[in-house]
């Protein structure tokens, strides 16, 4: 083959390539409202950036008239690129070709991606649309699966690793975005379920939609599988691009550090009243952190899931932060064991009335779920800040990241109420027979209750055991977040030699 006709040979593949399953199969992909595989990348990655790799894959399957149907890149595109200037190594599965399904040639080139991360210090990013194995495969596409969950499990902790869900995710398929760090999904046009819904009538004859079955709200909000809902798949790709603007490149990285930006004009002094007087009353804890943080800008994760906390990434001073807010269980700990595994400062707020009482909660394993969290703040050895804005009763005040399991500077607001529980069920306890021989129960139990207030339900005894590390008025929480962090810089902290600990799951 002469120069030139090689030159040719060499670009007629690509445009081989670039085709997909051809132009139909593009059309109808338009069609459901969603991008072509090459579309997302080119959304996702700086402009020019994307590297392809294996580009010229085939599969190399001969039964049930595979051997007569082929497409060049085998159902998926991989390669590298830059995301704000860093690079990232990315898969997207092409759902015109065979559906997306993963074939052994499709996972190797998902595999050969995942193992050049590892070795580069890259994250992954992996854009899903597959309708699940290839069945003509057989065991052979199984396998392919498995090696990827290795990787997946292999790679935690080392390299940040996001998952976009962006059509169908079926079967095996839907564990690999499972491992994985976080999880987007593009409301009415993406799935992720083990079983569909024509399995799920067939067994239990129950009658259930993709979207209810599997869909981005269901899983954001019942199952909290899905750590974002996105109303489109442009703004999927964008909220991947904005989440890697707090994290770093992998676990010796320092997270992205940004030009500072002040909340906006009197937003610290509208701290000092955003506690209501009477401590029953509610207040938007997100304020809080919107008023603490640059540019009041907060990156909420999970937003739809366990309402009763809050975790998303914030700058402070420049500097990329973890934040933590109120109390659950598997959302909080989760997230502050990514942290932990980036090098990313926590900064958490607390506003926690204690444990939820009830059959409920003790039949659906509240003290193993609380013990997560828990677990995940006494493991972890990343910059731990605590600002506590009004309750911290009982077992809630030791676990979000008291003194005790290592928090390393721990604030409290005047408005602290640090005690063992309320005011009003602690002096029904203490002072039990005194009450019960009162004349005026009520009048009683109300003057002791105040009386146990003053003693206990303030952030003074903490402060005096050194349990607190300093009192301070709420406008000051932002300059002493700010140089409690500069200060964390270079904290060294390690753990006993071990090969892994035993989380409660």
């Amino acid at each position: 083959m002469s120069k030139k006709n090689s030159v040719e040979y060499l670009n007629d593949l690509r445009v081989r390539a670039l085709e997909g399953g051809g132009k139909k199969r593009v059309e109808s992909q338009h069609k459901r409202g969603k991008l072509t595989a090459r579309e997302r990348v080119d959304i996702l990655l700086d402009e020019g950036s994307f590297e392809e790799m294996d580009m010229f894959v085939e599969h190399r399957s001969q039964d049930f008239g595979l051997d007569q149907e082929s497409y060049l890149g085998d159902g998926v595109i991989t390669g590298t690129g830059m995301i704000d200037g860093r690079a990232v190594c990315v898969f997207s599965q092409d759902f015109t070709v065979f559906g997306g399904s993963l074939s052994e040639a499709h996972a190797e080139k998902i595999v050969k991606i995942m193992d050049l991360a590892m070795k580069t210090g890259c994250p992954v990013i992996g854009l899903n649309d597959s309708g699940g194995a290839r069945i003509q495969e057989g065991v052979v596409s199984l396998g392919g699966y498995a090696d990827i969950f290795l990787r997946n499990t292999l790679s935690s902790g080392v390299i940040p690793q996001i998952s976009a869900v962006m059509g169908p995710c079926a079967g095996g398929a839907v564990y690999s975005p499972a491992i994985t760090d976080f999880t987007l999904m593009v409301k009415n046009t993406s799935y992720m379920f083990v079983t569909g819904p024509n399995v799920v009538k067939t067994v239990t004859h129950e009658e259930v939609s993709s979207e209810e079955l599997g869909g981005a709200v269901t899983h954001a909000t019942r199952s909290g599988v899905a750590h974002f809902a996105c109303e489109s798949e442009v703004d999927c790709l964008q909220s991947i691009r904005k989440l890697m603007s707090y994290i770093p490149s992998n676990n010796l990285d320092d997270p992205p550090q940004a030009e500072v930006v002040p909340p906006p004009a009197g937003s610290e002094k509208e701290l000092d009243s955003i506690i209501p007087e009477n401590s029953a009353k509610p207040y938007d804890m997100k304020e809080v952190i919107r008023r603490v943080v640059d540019g009041g800008e907060f990156f909420e994760v999970h937003e739809l899931y366990a309402g009763n906390i809050v975790v998303g990434f914030a700058r402070i001073g420049g500097m990329s932060v973890g934040v933590v807010a109120n109390q659950s269980s598997r959302k909080g700990g989760r997230f502050v064991r990514f942290c932990d595994a980036f090098n990313i400062p926590v900064v958490v707020f607390v506003d926690v009335p204690g444990f939820l009482p009830g059959t409920d909660q003790e039949w659906r394993g509240i003290i193993t779920n609380g013990a997560k969290l828990l677990y995940a703040f006494c493991e972890a050895t990343t910059a731990k800040v605590t600002v506590i804005t009004r309750k911290a009763y009982g077992g809630a005040y030791d676990v979000m990241n008291s003194k005790h399991v290592r928090g390393d500077v721990n604030l409290a607001w005047p408005t602290a109420e640090i005690a063992v529980m309320g005011p009003k069920g602690a002096a029904e306890i203490i002072f039990k027979r005194e009450l019960e021989h009162s004349s005026d129960r009520e009048a009683a139990l109300s003057e002791k209750e105040q009386e146990y207030r003053e003693k206990f339900a303030n952030p003074y005894l903490a402060a005096s055991r050194g349990y607190i590390d300093a009192v301070i008025e709420p406008h000051e929480t932002r300059p002493r977040l700010i140089r409690a962090l500069r200060l964390l810089r270079n904290k060294v902290d390690t753990n006993p030699r071990k090969k892994h600990g035993n989380i409660p799951l």
